[in-house]
């Protein structure tokens, strides 16, 4: 072979096929040494290389003859060899993967693997991200009296390790920002069931939430709310009495909100009021059992769902009466039915004509 055929180390390294290693190149190579504290690769044409123990994945088991992705951290050490890491390539193509999935708006896996009060912790292509408490899915949501941290991380504690079906709603390489949300992985399927109810509709639920102004229910994925005036024809004064979490419950549909039903119990059956109330007429005597005394007047319960309101005018003549000196709570007097609204569901009684 003649000089001018001979082809020196820098031509080959200048011709097309092989391209000069340099930091942050994406190479594959085949695992050709396991050892204690590092891992020898055959790069091919780019020579060898290595990984040392702690730029390889945690717990990622190793085989001669394996082929591996890694990314270059130092292309020629003093040795020849380059310096490469597992780790590094993993979070470059994770990163990638994850805009992409971003982009597309793909709705992706995950498995947190802690909680705090914020939300979940979770490792994704080696990347570390977040989903905030806000993000979680009404069945997921920890529904809590008042701010009760502690219940609020017992209950994300819960869904560590459990598989969430999530969209990326941020992510940033610059930032090392990566931030979940279950809720907009649902929101296409919750806008389609959405469309899917009306008011009027009778649901079941169970019960995610139990706080001083009513429970939140989870149906079918979609949240509600049973306000307190909507929980029982009784007058409620604590929802626990009433109902607790994890109970399943019927209810109808009385209002859809932008997001969320508002759902009554108290609408699956008739109102007991409506019947109860035939037992009385305008102008008869009654007796009844004061529950309140107010500055206005006094509430007298007549039947266990009807109650009814003697106005203060109607106690005395006196204009300066005063009801806490004409009552106590709990006795019973006699009085005189003077109005009956069924649609207000008001009856009004008077003291003094009843004499």
């Amino acid at each position: 072979m003649s000089k001018n055929n001979t082809l020196t180390m820098d031509d080959l390294l200048a011709s097309s096929e092989i391209k000069q290693l340099k930091v942050g190149d994406v190479v594959e190579g085949t695992i050709t040494s396991v050892r204690k504290h590092e891992v020898w690769l055959d790069l091919g044409a780019n020579g060898v290389g290595v990984v040392m123990r702690r730029e390889i994945g945690h717990g990622q088991k190793l085989e001669e003859g394996e082929k591996v992705t890694t990314s270059v951290v130092d292309p020629e050490m003093d040795e020849g060899y380059a310096l490469l890491s597992m780790k590094r390539a993993v979070k470059d193509r994770g990163w990638d993967e994850l805009q992409r999935a971003f982009e597309n708006q793909e709705i992706i896996e995950i498995s947190p693997y802690d909680a705090n009060r914020g939300g979940l912790l979770v490792e994704l292509e080696g990347i570390r991200g977040f989903l905030p408490v806000s993000q979680l899915a009404a069945g997921h949501y920890p529904r809590v009296s008042g701010a009760d941290k502690d219940e609020i991380l017992q209950k994300l504690n819960a869904l560590v390790g459990q598989v969430l079906r999530v969209r990326v709603l941020d992510v940033s390489r610059k930032d090392n920002k990566l931030i979940f949300s279950e809720k907009e992985a649902i929101k296409d399927d919750m806008q389609s069931r959405f469309s899917e109810l009306k008011v009027g509709d009778e649901v079941e639920g169970v019960v995610t939430g139990v706080i001083d102004f009513g429970a939140f229910v989870n149906v079918d994925g979609i949240e509600g709310l049973v306000h307190i005036s909507e929980i029982s024809w009784e007058r409620v004064e604590d929802p626990r009495k009433y109902v607790k979490n994890g109970q399943k419950i019927q209810a109808k549909i009385i209002a859809i909100d932008k997001d969320r039903l508002s759902l009554s119990m108290k609408q699956m059956s008739e109102d007991p009021w409506l019947q109860e109330v035939k037992a009385f007429k305008k102008g008869s005597a009654v007796e009844g059992k004061i529950t309140r005394i107010t500055p206005f007047g006094a509430f007298v319960q007549l039947s266990p769902s009807v109650e009814a309101l003697v106005h203060v005018s109607e106690m005395s003549d006196d204009e300066s009466v005063d009801p806490e000196k004409i009552f106590q709570l709990n006795e019973k007097k006699q009085f005189k039915v003077i109005d009956i609204d069924t649609d207000a569901r008001k009856i009004a009684l008077s003291l003094k004509e009843n004499k």
